[in-house]
């Protein structure tokens, strides 16, 4: 059994993060990592146009500034070499392809033990940590809701990690399900490529003010107020082409549900003109033919699900302590969410975005600091 100061599960964002903060104060770490790279979900799950939802100055890991020259919305290509770049500036050296199946605290040693598995050679790797990190962040396993009748759909269905490009599917008939950020863009590239396009939607928003306002420490209730005055007079109207806002201004709805508001890409414009068809919610599906609650029916070719993901922390980790609720996130509120008991914390689950993520990993580099002088001094 290896005996380590700190294990943080996860090399993405979240992950790379921690390990930063805590080389700041020398703490040892070992950072595990069930995919063959660091920041797997950008690697391999997103579509080739990504760019960061957010302006780069609330985008930044700790420590490390993005290049003077870059862009304020953060291509997916510049954002991986930032990353690779943050990985090579701390020396970084996550193990890969180890994927970790169980974790309980050992009352009897007073640490952490993590049971992981090499998923190259299969061998069973046994650790005991002082303190253990939870940064898989809210983005681990992909979210398909429960459909009647999709079992049946026989052309292709797939969420929105497995969408790469509109060049895949010029000429077909596509149904994207989801109103994000994601289902937006991903509607978009299909239209401009010649698919038939269809979205079930819900609201376009501004943000990048609101994020500015906040840091100002303006009450969100006031910011959401501005920005629904401001996204009507720059959108006008647009319950006439099926988008209903929602009750909610989009600073509050991230804090309290993390769902973001969407950056639009020129999708509105597209609606308008009737390029892409918005539908609303799915009743079932019968074959090719899919039924939405308003009686209306359309066959589509293909269904693209850009609907989220889920957290699986409670898949592997046996006692949180009383941190995490059912789904695996944390049950206190921002900005008391990320630290639990018996040297467990969590990075990146706090519904903030890369944001967040810098907060609570600064954050918790310092408690785990304070922790260990205090161990030191008694």
């Amino acid at each position: 059994m290896d005996m380590v100061e700190v294990l943080i599960v996860g090399a993405g964002p979240s992950g790379l993060s921690t390990a930063a903060c805590l080389s700041k104060f020398s703490i040892p770490y070992v950072i595990v990592e069930r995919e063959d790279c660091i920041a797997s979900l950008w690697h391999k799950h997103t579509y080739d146009f990504l760019k960061l939802h957010i302006a780069k100055e609330f985008c930044e890991l700790p420590h490390m500034s993005y290049p003077t020259d870059a862009p304020t919305y953060i291509p997916k290509k510049d954002f991986l070499r930032y990353v690779d770049d943050y990985v090579e500036h701390f020396n970084i050296i996550p193990k890969f392809n180890t994927s970790v199946e169980s974790c309980i605290y050992d009352e009897a040693r007073k640490r952490w033990v993590i049971l992981a598995r090499d998923k190259v050679n299969g061998t069973i790797l046994d650790y005991a940590s002082r303190f253990l990190v939870v940064a898989t962040g809210e983005n681990s396993v992909s979210n398909i809701p429960e459909i009647i009748g999709l079992q049946s759909f026989p052309g292709e269905t797939i969420h929105s990690s497995s969408y790469k490009s509109g060049n895949d599917y010029v000429g077909k008939s596509v149904l994207v399900v989801g109103s994000g950020n994601s289902g937006f863009e991903i509607a978009y590239d299909l239209a401009v490529h010649g698919a038939k396009t269809s979205i079930t939607i819900r609201s376009p928003e501004l943000i990048h003010l609101g994020m500015v306002l906040a840091k100002w420490h303006i009450p969100l209730k006031f910011v959401d107020f501005i920005l629904m005055v401001l996204a009507y007079l720059l959108f006008g109207d647009l319950s006439k082409y099926g988008i209903v806002r929602p009750r909610m201004g989009p600073l509050l709805l991230k804090a309290k549900t993390g769902r973001s508001a969407v950056i639009d890409v020129g999708t509105t414009e597209l609606i308008k003109k009737g390029d892409i068809k918005v539908v609303g919610p799915i009743s079932h599906i019968r074959g090719d033919l899919v039924e939405f609650e308003d009686a209306n029916e359309r066959c589509y070719d293909t269904i693209v699900f850009a609907t989220g993901y889920k957290s699986n922390v409670n898949m592997w980790l046996k006692n949180d302590m009383g941190m995490l609720n059912n789904d695996g996130m944390p049950k206190n509120d921002f900005p008391n969410h990320w630290k639990g008991a018996k040297g467990l914390y969590c990075v990146g689950l706090g519904r903030r975005g890369l944001a967040g993520v810098a907060k609570d990993a600064n954050m918790v580099a310092n408690d785990i600091h304070d922790t260990i002088e205090m161990m030191s001094f008694n």
